[in-house]
């Protein structure tokens, strides 16, 4: 009976974490699956190519609005944190690369944007809203997992991002 009870306090838990738009999936605290994606270039971009820095995965899609909002204060946090040692991957979900290049012209950004037209990556990842940002630390542990997006979370981001380039 004990462990019924403590499990079903283990998903109430999780699920108000879910709820709350911050998730401490069971993903959180493992390592970081590996990848490789095209970008709108054709050049491949890989995870590991940034092995050693502190990287926040963000996954995002041309119609969502959301993504599109906080894309310009993304590309602040790159500019701001990357001398000392972070970076920024976008990986793009749409299943075309013009409308991605479309949106990209209008809403330029400086950080890498890599292209997941299959869904390979996110599945991964148990992407699951747009948009869903992954922050992995210097060993490629995934330390912070967040959904959706409304003004102001770019503060937690900044303060998780910060924290971990301390350590």
């Amino acid at each position: 009976m004990q462990g019924s009870t403590a499990e079903f306090f283990k998903r109430c838990a999780l699920a108000a974490i879910v709820l709350s738009g911050t998730v401490v999936a069971a993903d959180a605290g493992g390592p970081a699956p590996a990848f490789t994606l095209n970008a709108l270039s054709g050049d491949q971009g890989t995870l590991s190519q940034y092995k050693g820095q502190v990287v926040m995965v963000n996954f995002w899609a041309t119609w969502c609005g959301p993504c599109q909002q906080e894309m310009p204060l993304l590309d602040q946090m790159y500019k701001k944190y990357k001398p000392a040692g972070f970076t920024l991957i976008g990986v793009n979900v749409d299943k075309e690369a013009p409308a991605v290049k479309e949106l990209l012209a209008r809403k330029p950004v400086s950080f890498p944007v890599l292209l997941d037209p299959a869904n390979q990556v996110s599945k991964a990842y148990h992407v699951d809203e747009m948009p869903s940002s992954v922050i992995i630390d210097r060993k490629g542990q995934i330390r912070y997992i967040h959904r959706g997006y409304k003004p102001g979370d770019e503060n937690e981001y900044q303060d998780r991002i910060r924290q971990l380039i301390r350590e």
